[in-house]
């Protein structure tokens, strides 16, 4: 493969996409990251060979519905941004595994999420969560979800669908309350709890026991 399908301007004070990149189409890697740029324009759809998009450690505050046109996209790094929403057009990305975006003045997670079968991981940190939807529960490739730093003080009981969980990080939540139904993942190997208002629940002993570890 190639090298020149892969291309990184990290931190190279663009300010701006430059043009030559959108006749580019044979792209795979696009790493935009810590670029100073406020706006990503439509025509970052005609890359439909991305299977991998670092847009994360800019000014953006909202996203081109092209980027719904992504299919082949695996990887999409949006972290460190101004985001408040995600457009619906995301929902399209049916092969995308890794998601990461911690670190937005979100206050919830986008609807968009929601259509992301093929997700694996999720990364929602430091983004003002206040409680998930129950639609979290149909994720259910998902393996890591990172929640750290955010504002919730409980899960919802569809949660504990998520047979394929192996890792939840909920360090730094004002949590109270936790399902219990988080004993039956029978596949979760870490449950991190640190810096949390919990008091703890009798069965994360029970958890531990099966070989999960939980950190308090």
């Amino acid at each position: 493969m190639s090298a020149t399908t892969h291309i990184s301007l990290w931190k190279q004070k663009l300010g701006a996409i430059p043009d030559w990149i959108w006749p580019r189409a044979d792209l795979e890697t696009l790493v935009l990251a810590d670029n100073d740029l406020a706006d990503i324009p439509e025509q970052i759809g005609r890359l439909r060979a991305l299977r991998t998009l670092d847009l994360g450690h800019n000014r953006l505050a909202r996203l081109p519905g092209a980027l719904g046109d992504l299919g082949g996209l695996d990887f999409l790094y949006l972290h460190d941004n101004r985001l408040d929403d995600l457009p619906p057009s995301l929902g399209r990305l049916s092969r995308l595994r890794y998601l990461n975006i911690g670190d937005n003045p979100l206050g919830r997670l986008p609807a968009a999420i929601a259509s992301l079968g093929g997700l694996i991981e999720l990364r929602a940190e430091n983004a003002g969560i206040a409680a998930l939807p129950e639609w979290i529960g149909g994720l259910a490739r998902l393996r890591w979800l990172h929640l750290r730093g955010n504002r919730l003080n409980s899960l919802p009981e569809a949660i504990t669908l998520l047979e394929d969980l192996r890792a939840l990080d909920l360090r730094g939540n004002p949590l109270t309350a936790l399902p219990q139904g988080l004993i039956g993942l029978t596949r979760l190997e870490k449950v991190d709890l640190r810096w949390t208002t919990l008091v703890a629940p009798a069965w994360l002993g029970d958890l531990e026991a099966r070989g999960c570890a939980v950190y308090l």
